[in-house]
């Protein structure tokens, strides 16, 4: 299964809130359609999986 096949789990909204980029401690954005958080000051997008943010840059796609 690849990432775009896998079911979406919700995350938390409290922990939505309290999370930031973690190269520039900046704001994120939950992407409700790619799963994924995105920082704009950084230009990248942390994936989602089971329910967990993966806040490491090396797992970020870069957005376009």
């Amino acid at each position: 299964m690849t990432d775009e096949t896998l079911p979406h789990v919700p995350v938390d909204p409290r922990l939505l809130e309290i999370l930031v980029c973690p190269l520039t401690k900046g704001p994120l954005e939950f992407d409700r359609v790619r799963n994924e958080l995105v920082s704009r000051s950084a230009k990248l997008a942390y994936p989602i999986r089971d329910g967990i943010p993966i806040m490491l840059p090396d797992e970020a796609r870069p957005l376009d």
